[in-house]
């Protein structure tokens, strides 16, 4: 593993990545597609996987008609099944009730969380999910649950081949998410006023495992920062397209793709690959005339995982140093425990005005 792909202009535009051969044991083209994995996770941390193999287009679709149904009721209802009423993390949220860097983001969600044995909403986190008393609401986001955990697995998989895990090490990394306490949002952007003090959602990392991101077809409203020197950048208006390289990085739009959602790594895998991978910035500046959702899915660690720099990690930045003749300190991650970790990033994001994205917050 060289230093040149850090180094190489980079085109300001995720790659996509296609599922498929994942789905079956002797699917041809896993190894390419593994790599790719590892390639956009070590100079993205973000990229378009391709999903129409594995579930119905129509499927998310009807989540987000369910979503609209909902965000469209009297506040009054909406409010029956607010987050104060149980942790004061599973539930609604109303518009600009969540805050990112001490400023009041501009939406309105539904927050759910995977269900614990013994609820006690007096326990952060650890309280009963709400659903809206919306027809089928349940029912299929239930179904969605299950196939995006389903996902998780597949995912992590791919990218223990694509980092070179040896089956026994895969075998330790699976038994980290294997009952994930996964987080799902379902969330409804009404548009940026005009001079509004603040975004859509605030600039944030994520900060679990994977997430997967569907939405709807609003374009210009998803964006991410790719921070690296020499960004190639296709100027707009230009007959051909031209090229001019930006340095140090710049906010790239990453408008929804039909077959894909956005998947993205959160902190745990930059500690996993001991910052191999990045967790990458990201926001949302809706400006259209719209109202936009967004369902996504936050593919997590167990609640109880301990999670430490994984050897293959270690090893594959050695020999990176090595070829560069690199003689400073290495960093090491610090293991944390998933569940511990989780509390003091939401613990009390809303009662106490600090906000659920604060990237400094640890």
């Amino acid at each position: 593993m060289g230093n040149s792909a850090f180094d190489a202009p980079k085109l300001a535009s995720l790659p996509i990545i296609s599922i498929e051969p994942f789905l079956a044991p002797t699917a041809h083209g896993r190894l390419s597609a593994a790599a790719a994995l590892h390639a956009a996770c070590s100079e993205y941390g973000f990229f378009y996987l391709d999903i129409s193999s594995y579930v119905d287009p129509s499927e998310p679709e009807e989540l987000t008609r369910l979503a609209r149904e909902f965000f469209a009721r009297p506040q009054e209802e909406k409010d029956e099944i607010s987050i104060t009423k149980e942790d004061n993390a599973r539930g609604y949220q109303r518009l600009k009730e969540n805050v990112t860097n001490g400023k009041a983001d501009n939406h309105e969600g539904v927050d759910f969380y995977r269900p614990v044995e013994i609820p006690d909403k007096s326990k952060p986190l650890w309280g009963e999910n709400q659903w809206p008393a919306v027809p089928g609401f349940k029912e299929k986001y239930e179904r969605w649950v299950e196939k995006m955990k389903k996902l998780g697995i597949i995912v992590m998989e791919a990218m223990a081949l694509g980092l070179g895990l040896t089956s026994e090490e895969w075998t330790d990394l699976r038994s980290k998410v294997d009952d994930s306490f996964w987080v799902m949002r379902v969330i409804g952007y009404p548009p940026l006023p005009n001079n509004y003090d603040g975004y859509s959602c605030g600039a944030h990392r994520d900060y679990g495992c994977l997430t997967f991101l569907y939405a709807d077809p609003t374009p210009g409203a998803l964006q991410v920062f790719l921070a690296q020197p020499g960004l190639l950048l296709e100027k707009a208006g230009s007959l051909p397209p031209e090229q001019e390289v930006e340095e140090g990085g710049k906010w790239i739009n990453a408008d929804p793709i039909p077959g894909c959602v956005v998947c993205n790594i959160g902190e745990m895998w930059e500690v996993w690959s001991n910052g191999l991978y990045k967790s990458t910035l990201h926001r949302v500046v809706h400006k259209g005339s719209n109202y936009r959702v967004s369902v996504p899915f936050f593919f997590e660690p167990n609640f109880d995982a301990r999670i430490e720099p994984l050897p293959v990690a270690l090893r594959l930045l050695e020999e990176d140093r090595a070829i560069r003749a690199a003689h400073s300190p290495r960093k090491t991650y610090q293991p944390v425990v998933y569940g511990e970790f989780l509390l003091r990033k939401v613990g009390s994001n809303f009662d106490s005005g600090k906000g659920r994205y604060d990237p400094d917050d640890t």
